[in-house]
């Protein structure tokens, strides 16, 4: 494993010396630009482990995707080979279909300390709530990004993300009433404590979230990529692409419906990924939204 062929692999060409926000947040698009968030291990009969080496294997040298166990522990390795002052924090994420937030501590992000400012940076999310810059660790302060504008708020110890989106042009209308859709223009996303974690905090979760028929991630094939301008998403066989700021304060979102012939040709020209088991896409309604 070096930080050579990580950067290979996500093309950053900048710097390695400067432990600075600048430097941080450029690293950190190069990789959700390069590195999609998915899931299709579940559904190709492959295993999800989180052994540093395994995941560096997939990401680095198989060039796939992961989830955020996968994908933040990567760039916190990168991260601290490269001096930053970084640590690992765990969140309850949103089910905005149960209205509530979940009670087993599934995600997994970074937190980084550069001049005694506290960021998270969250390379493991996908869709619109990915961010796309490291996010001050600060209350109540509205933090505008290209996906929309993100806010952090703490009470009694514990901080919560949401995000505010704009309005959405949806041209294909036969989807415009799609359970994909978030519907709420303020988006409770996760909560988290400071409390600092090990990847041996999410054995557990890791396990349960690709066996669970309760799971959302047994119910859904998912791959997810951000590029310069939105994101992509193909969930099941539903493929949509959203492009900020199309037009003042507006998305655009565009669906379309693969063929099951499509899906693998989708995955390779959309996100660069080949998979080398066949995928079985699937996608039970509810429980998730882009």
């Amino acid at each position: 494993m070096n930080l050579e062929e990580y950067f290979a692999r996500t093309g950053y060409k900048g710097s390695t010396e400067k432990q600075d926000l600048e430097t941080l947040t450029d690293i950190f698009q190069h990789h959700i630009r390069a590195v999609p968030f998915e899931n299709l291990s579940i559904h190709c009969g492959e295993k999800i482990t989180l052994e540093l080496e395994h995941v560096y294997n997939k990401i680095v040298r198989r060039k796939r995707g992961g989830w955020c166990m996968e994908n933040n522990q990567l760039l916190g390795w990168v991260l601290k080979g490269l001096g930053y002052d970084t640590s690992f924090l765990g969140a309850y994420v949103f089910n905005p279909h149960q209205n509530t937030y979940a009670t087993l501590m599934t995600h997994l992000v970074v937190k980084v300390v550069i001049d005694g400012k506290a960021y998270v940076v969250d390379g493991g999310f996908g869709v619109s709530y990915q961010m796309w810059q490291p996010m001050e660790l600060v209350s109540g302060k509205e933090q505008p990004q290209a996906p929309g504008v993100f806010r952090f708020t703490e009470k009694n110890g514990v901080w919560y993300l949401e995000k505010m989106r704009r309005k959405q042009y949806i041209p294909n209308q036969s989807f415009s009433n799609s359970d994909l859709l978030e519907k709420k223009e303020c988006r409770k996303v996760y909560m988290f404590s400071l409390e600092p974690r090990t990847v041996e905090d999410f054995r557990f979760q890791c396990t349960y979230l690709q066996t669970s028929p309760d799971s959302l991630f047994t119910k859904k094939s998912i791959c997810t990529l951000q590029t310069t301008n939105g994101f992509r998403a193909l969930i099941g066989w539903t493929l949509t692409e959203t492009t900020y700021n199309y037009k003042e304060n507006m998305d655009l979102v565009e669906f379309v419906t693969l063929e099951d012939e499509e899906v693998e040709k989708t995955l390779k020209e959309k996100f660069n990924i080949m998979l080398e088991r066949k995928l079985v896409p699937v996608n039970v309604k509810g429980s998730y939204t882009i």
